[in-house]
């Protein structure tokens, strides 16, 4: 029995089982022999036609050169060389390990393809995450479980996150993570995610953390703990994203909610939240309140618009905010009101913060001549010093408080600043002042012809003083124009006599003559203005005042015109009796006219 021969046919046979193909090749490749699996190496030759020598090697796919090189090599070199993946075919990637052989090699196949395409597979997915990491917006990371949250990973978005490169803070080679949070969270932080491992739940929170050029941005992040078979943390992984934008927009309508827009103090809905807060905390006692409103602001708004009103307003928070200390609570309760919540604040605490407010007002004060932009408030205060006692009653109290102070100031102050406004009105034109004491005599004399009582011929007199009282609230430019108005200067003259009527209503000693100054420019034929009201509709009063304002206007030079002869006036009140006119005003008027001897009468007047 040829034992040797039965050894080399196992070794074959083992070797055959082993490898996907055997051939037993000359230094120029062709196949001298070789198994049945070679054929499946080729494109389809058998294995006859492999044997050939006019073939060999060539005929094995896109590799053949590349084996045929290392198939000389090994045979030169005498020594095993191994060719890790060589692409036979388009679709087929074979190990090759050769072996020299005297002068010829033994080349040994192995199919790798199913390695290679799973090489592949997860190289690709490789890509395919890094690209998603490096798009996410932040930085995906991987981390160890310490108080400095070690990194062994993060992604490019580290970069952008905070300005630093990634490699500066793998394994805290220049710093750590805990370093760039905040300090005034770092403990908040690492508590929450101990509670998050011990829960075995994802950890999810907020929190500021400062870049490399000093400014501080908050994070969101996500992370969650990775856990071997002993359930012991490994590492953490998560993302770690920019959420300042978010938190910014969120703090804006956060404040819309609880502030004043025009003062920056809270408003009336956190002042009832800070009341609430501070009525069910004890250690809050005593808590004092006081309240306060601008007086005169609705006057002031109707005479110079609401743009100086809100001037006024932030002003008045201004001078108030400066007394109170840190944890008093300012806030604007209504148009012109503020309320005042004092934490731990007796009645004598209160009333020294009130006198510094009030000092506050006087030395802002002093600076100004008119009382129109001079700031008038009124306080009221009261304490909550008892458990049992509701802050709302105490507001209440400290409103009544407020309203008897308000009774002894308010008549004063509205003369005070119906005063400033004529003297205004008199600086603004010499003219002014003159128009009003030739109408205050003239008017007299048609009211007591037409048969007024006193208190009438009083109304009388005041209105002809105060009727133009609205054109405070109108430009300088648009009054004293020296040529035609536009039709919008003209609409904007018009409003003055609404302007005047919301003065004259928020000032007592004015009300009586509010309807008068609304209709003096009203027309006996119902053309006039504001209400466009005809006849004997027209107060009788504003109808005198009417027809002696137009005649002194006609008789007096205006800066677009000279005044007219007192003839000519004549003609056109004569002219205009029935239409612009009261008729029997213009009769009573032009007989005082004739009476005088100022002026010829018309016969057919």
């Amino acid at each position: 029995m040829d034992l040797k021969g039965q050894k080399d046919r196992e070794m074959v046979a083992a070797i055959e089982l082993m490898f996907d193909g055997v051939a037993y090749v000359d230094r120029n490749g062709c196949i001298l022999s070789c198994d049945d699996k070679i054929e499946s190496v080729s494109f389809g030759t058998d294995a006859k036609h492999l044997i050939s020598p006019d073939e060999g090697c060539s005929q094995i796919g896109d590799g053949a050169q590349v084996i045929l090189n290392a198939i000389r090599r090994s045979i030169d070199e005498n020594k095993l060389i191994i060719l890790e993946e060589v692409r036979i075919s388009r679709d087929l990637y074979f190990e090759c390990r050769i072996v020299p052989v005297d002068s010829n090699a033994l080349v040994v196949l192995s199919n790798v393809t199913a390695r290679r395409l799973e090489r592949t597979r997860l190289e690709e997915s490789e890509r395919s995450k890094a690209m998603i990491l490096e798009n996410l917006p932040g930085m995906a990371y991987r981390c160890q479980y310490d108080r400095e949250w070690t990194m062994e990973y993060v992604s490019e978005g580290f970069l952008a996150l905070t300005g630093y490169r990634p490699d500066s803070i793998i394994g805290n080679a220049e710093m750590s993570y805990n370093d760039l949070i905040n300090p005034g969270f770092r403990e908040l932080i690492w508590n929450e995610w101990n509670i998050a491992i011990q829960e075995k739940r994802p950890f999810r929170g907020e929190y500021p953390i400062t870049k490399v050029t000093g400014e501080s941005i908050w994070v969101y992040e996500q992370g969650q703990a990775i856990f071997d078979k002993n359930e012991k943390v490994i590492a953490l992984e998560g993302l770690i994203i920019d959420v300042t934008a978010r938190r910014n927009k969120e703090s804006q309508i956060e404040y819309l909610y609880t502030h004043d827009t025009l003062t920056g103090t809270y408003n009336r809905r956190q002042f009832l939240a800070e009341k609430f807060r501070m009525e069910g905390d004890a250690s809050m006692l005593p808590i004092s309140v006081i309240v306060g409103d601008i007086d005169g602001l609705k006057l002031i708004n109707d005479a110079f618009g609401t743009e100086k009103g809100d001037g006024i307003l932030v002003e008045a928070a201004r001078l108030i905010f400066k007394c109170l200390r840190e944890g008093d609570i300012l806030a604007r309760i209504g148009g012109d009101d503020f309320g005042i919540l004092l934490p731990k604040t007796d009645e004598e605490g209160a009333q020294k913060i009130l006198h510094s407010i009030e000092a506050a007002f006087d030395e802002h004060n002093k600076s100004f001549s008119n009382d129109f932009d001079r700031i008038h408030m009124t306080f009221g205060y009261a304490t909550k010093d008892l458990p049992d006692i509701t802050l709302a009653s105490v507001r209440k109290l400290a409103e009544e408080n407020m309203s008897k102070r308000k009774l002894l100031e308010r008549k004063s102050l509205h003369s005070g600043i119906v005063e400033s406004i004529k003297q205004t009105m008199s600086a603004r034109s010499q003219e002014t002042e003159d128009h009003s004491e030739r109408l205050a005599e003239l008017t007299k004399e048609v009211g007591v012809s037409m048969h007024l009582n006193q208190v009438e011929l009083s109304e009388l007199e005041l209105l002809a003083t105060l009727h133009d009282i609205g054109k405070i609230g109108i430009n300088d430019d648009i009054l004293n124009k020296p040529g035609k108005l536009t039709p919008e200067e003209w609409a904007m003259m018009r409003r003055h006599t609404e302007i005047g009527y919301r003065i004259a209503i928020t000032s007592p000693e004015l009300v009586p003559i509010a309807d008068y100054i609304l209709t003096h420019h009203e027309r006996w034929d119902g053309k006039g203005y504001p209400q466009g009201i005809a006849g004997e509709s027209i107060p009788l009063i504003s109808r005198i005042l009417s027809v002696v304002d137009a005649y002194d206007a006609m008789t007096q030079d205006r800066p677009y015109r000279k005044a007219m002869p007192e003839e000519a006036a004549v003609r056109e009140l004569t002219e205009h009796s029935g239409t612009q006119f009261d008729p029997n005003v213009v009769r009573v008027f032009l007989g005082i006219l004739d009476t005088r001897n100022k002026v010829k009468i018309p016969n057919n007047s």
